[in-house]
């Protein structure tokens, strides 16, 4: 029995728009959709200069779709961008059935995803943050709680009733995301006390981070083919070439023209990202459209103040790469997720693009030290470590990170 709901897509092509990007993000809306559980039944594409300032499309084009939907009635109309309270007004009014636009879609789907507390709280503060200028034109939909695509998540038991309410709940949630944004920004301090060095992966949605990251730490991070399968950042200790350790942390998967609502709500998640001592941007390689994926992520790094990281990119998937693959991005490595070689390789790519931004040294320690013998194998990569018997020292090289306490303590003042 197909439960899913029947859905026709609307998208307006801009003139002046490139036609690869719209049809990406076209590509996109049919993903998210089906995320959702929902079936794309039928898409309309109307050309034209600028969106239609009342309606989003044409007078001529929307009394087409009317007719279309009396003789095939769908469960649902989706928007293939965000558009004003009063257009979707208008076209919930013309058309028969429920209509819903682009971040109306991804809100419901994050609303379905989110698993801890804060995540929670950041989908049902970007939920109210929407629905505000909106709730006029909603009152008799949004009664019908949980009807499907659009009306889920953490905030649905709020959607019916005033203004006054919601503003008072997003006070609520704010102050509630406040402490809990202290409490992950107290444990990322500690990890910086601690010195652990942190990679932060990041990548367009469904470019394979969360497998990767799964087969690298060894632990078990949701992994679908579907889009924002990960959405709560994970952390775990990985082990690199030599031994030298590091924590990992999986993020939220980027997305082209991602909410404005939810890059704001969703900045403590990816502050994750801002405080990695390296990035991880993983590319699916076998996606036509990689370097727009790669060049939406840039630019919300940029946002972020992230861009100036040292990063390697992680071209995966390379078992699906057409003939005519070219890398867009150095330092880079091409794999596949599932291939333990290439995770080997990986490992030691990281380790050599870590080195090459840190200092090389050469370094004593009396064989008593075992503390700081401990500390120097902890937080540097140790190429060689050799014994002196006539010294009874330990002689070390490596690299080290030229901002960490132990270079500033100990390694600079032996150089």
């Amino acid at each position: 029995m197909n439960n899913k709901e029947q859905v026709l897509l609307i998208a307006c092509h801009i003139k002046g728009t490139k036609e690869q990007r719209f049809y990406t993000s076209l590509e996109e809306l049919k993903q998210l959709t089906e995320t959702a559980n929902g079936e794309v039944v039928d898409v309309i594409v109307q050309k034209r200069d600028k969106v239609h300032s009342a309606l989003y499309i044409g007078e001529g084009k929307l009394d087409e779709i009317q007719q279309m939907l009396e003789e095939n009635p769908v469960d649902l109309v989706i928007l293939n961008d965000e558009v004003s309270p009063g257009q979707l007004k208008n076209l919930s009014d013309r058309l028969n059935a429920r209509v819903i636009d682009r971040t109306q879609l991804i809100l419901d789907i994050f609303a379905g995803r989110a698993k801890t507390r804060e995540g929670k709280l950041q989908v049902e503060l970007a939920q109210m943050q929407y629905l505000l200028p909106r709730l006029y034109g909603q009152g008799t939909e949004m009664s019908r709680l949980g009807a499907g695509i659009g009306t889920r998540g953490p905030g649905e038991t709020k959607l019916e009733t005033d203004r006054r309410h919601i503003r008072r709940r997003i006070t609520e949630i704010k102050e509630q995301l406040g402490a809990v944004v202290n409490q992950r920004s107290q444990y990322r301090k500690r990890r910086k006390e601690n010195q652990a060095f942190q990679i932060a992966i990041v990548g367009y949605t469904n470019a394979g981070k969360s497998t990767l990251f799964n087969r690298l730490t060894k632990s078990e991070s949701l992994e679908e083919n579907q889009l924002f399968a990960t959405l709560d950042p994970l952390t775990r200790r990985v082990r690199l070439a030599n031994g030298f350790e590091a924590i990992m942390t999986d993020t939220v998967g980027f997305i082209q023209d991602l909410p404005t609502t939810l890059v704001a709500a969703f900045r403590s998640t990816l502050e994750e990202v801002t405080e990695a001592d390296f990035i991880l941007h993983v590319v699916d390689g076998s996606n036509e459209d990689f370097p727009h994926h790669e060049l939406t992520v840039y630019n919300l790094l940029e946002e972020l103040g992230a861009s100036r990281l040292p990063t390697l990119t992680v071209y995966n998937k390379r078992d699906q790469f057409p003939a005519d693959f070219i890398p867009n991005s150095h330092p880079y490595i091409t794999i596949s997720a599932f291939d333990n070689q290439d995770l080997n390789r990986l490992l030691e790519k990281i380790e050599e693009v870590v080195k090459s931004e840190w200092k090389y040294y050469k370094l004593n320690v009396p064989i008593h030290d075992g503390r700081l013998l401990h500390r120097i194998k902890n937080h540097t990569i140790v190429e060689t470590e050799n014994f002196e018997p006539d010294t009874e020292d330990f002689t070390l090289t490596g690299y080290v990170d030229p901002s960490h306490p132990i270079y500033e303590h100990y390694i600079n003042k032996e150089q």
